[in-house]
């Protein structure tokens, strides 16, 4: 065995003691009682104070505004310090450091939108509230044929995600869709909340006149912008080398420009490890790289979305507008196409092209008739079935369902 393999069997060695030692403290900590009315927030495993759990956190604060110190969000210590810069009035937690062990331990409630780990064990009077973090476009779960993780097998992966779900006392369901495919592909056998999603809740608080000029004006300058987003899948094949990530645009901003009106402004919304790799040279006035901030923002200000095989589409469905599918590297994705849950060929809800030239002549379409005619059938179906259940106030709901377990009852 070689000195940098000798090194790795050290790290891994080391880790794992300390994971023994963090689950014999926690162990001991969930014996005592919860204490009422603590929340712990997650989103993304500590990444971000975002999503679902940011918007129920929003909710209760404006319901329970005494309440606040109660409630915790549990953050990756790399985050810590950008993340309290960022919400400096929020109460937030470093992972796996002692208070967060203390609090996760003795919480009256987890509110979290992705798993936590199955050696990381719950109070038994913990009520676990699960919202996952968008309506199910890629398989998931059980319903994966093989899993290619490192570290796990196909067989493990699947008894720990069922393991998981099964500590889920609730799981939140935006659309009859995502129940069926939620019931079977995580084994969930608890109660369902047909809330829509918390997150979503400000595509139609917001989606007013006054309000979207003023996020017009904050992104692009321009409160009268036609703003067009660009919100392509992230390519975790497409690198360099391992971490140096490459991306060129698969289109041409001169063209781009030549086929939509003077006022139509382009935000790029890519993955925050190609941001620096987009060349936008010369047309800095008309274009803006977004790849961080609330998307739900960007979508209220953009009146239409160029997407390819993301889910972005399923929630700015929310807002009707029209959507164009540019899948530029479709023979590419045709095998993985097959790991999805519905027909991507057939389904998607605006024009679906493959070449720049098609692109282009979209984008006349759209400037001449302000949106794609021939697709507005599809797209009201497809609202139907994906968005039916998100309303105004999905957040209200996650609410009353803490009221019903004692929250906020003295």
């Amino acid at each position: 065995m070689n000195l940098n393999n000798l090194k790795l069997e050290f790290v891994r060695a080391v880790k794992l003691l300390i994971r023994i030692g963090l689950i014999v403290i926690n162990d001991g900590f969930i014996c005592l009682p919860v204490k009422k009315d603590l929340i712990i927030f997650e989103s993304f495993n500590g990444k971000d104070i975002s999503d679902n759990p940011a918007a129920i956190y929003r909710q209760l604060i404006r319901d329970y505004p005494s309440k606040a110190n109660n409630l915790y969000f549990g953050i990756k210590p790399s985050q810590y310090r950008k993340i309290h810069q960022k919400y400096p009035n929020i109460k937030l937690l470093k992972r796996f450091m002692p208070k967060w062990i203390w609090y996760t331990a003795r919480a009256n409630f987890w509110i979290f939108n992705s798993r936590m780990p199955i050696w990381w064990h719950k109070n038994k009077k913990t009520i676990y509230i699960q919202t996952w973090h968008g309506t199910p476009l890629k398989k998931l779960g059980l319903d994966i044929q093989n899993v290619s993780i490192p570290g796990t097998t196909t067989k493990k992966y699947k008894r720990n995600f069922a393991k998981e779900s099964s500590r889920w006392d609730t799981l939140i369901a935006p659309n009859l869709y995502s129940e069926k495919i939620f019931k079977r592909a995580f084994a969930f056998k608890n109660h369902f909340i047909r809330s829509g999603y918390p997150r979503n809740d400000v595509l139609y608080q917001d989606n007013v006149g006054d309000k979207i000029k003023s996020l017009k004006q904050r992104l692009v300058g321009d409160a009268n912008a036609t703003i067009i987003t660009y919100a392509p899948t992230w390519r975790d094949d497409d690198y360099r080398s391992k971490g140096s990530y490459r991306f060129e645009l698969p289109f041409d901003l001169n063209q781009f420009f030549k086929h939509v009106d003077r006022n139509t402004k382009l935000i790029i919304r890519p993955h925050y490890l190609i941001k620096d790799r987009i060349n936008i040279k010369g047309f800095e006035k008309r274009v803006k790289i977004l790849s961080e901030g609330d998307i739900n923002q960007i979508y209220l200000a953009s009146d239409m979305l160029i997407t390819d095989y993301s889910s972005v589409m399923f929630d700015y469905a929310n807002l009707k507008r029209p959507m164009l599918f540019y899948a530029y590297d479709l023979e590419h994705y045709d095998d993985q196409l097959r790991g999805f849950y519905f027909n991507y060929k057939k389904d998607v809800p605006g024009p679906l092209v493959t070449k720049a030239d098609d692109l282009y002549h979209q984008l006349d379409i759209f400037t001449n008739d302000g949106g794609f005619k021939n697709y507005q059938t599809k797209l009201d179906r497809f609202h139907q079935k994906y968005c039916s259940w998100e309303h105004i106030n999905s957040s209200e709901a996650i609410v009353r369902l803490l009221k019903e377990n004692g929250y906020g009852r003295e």
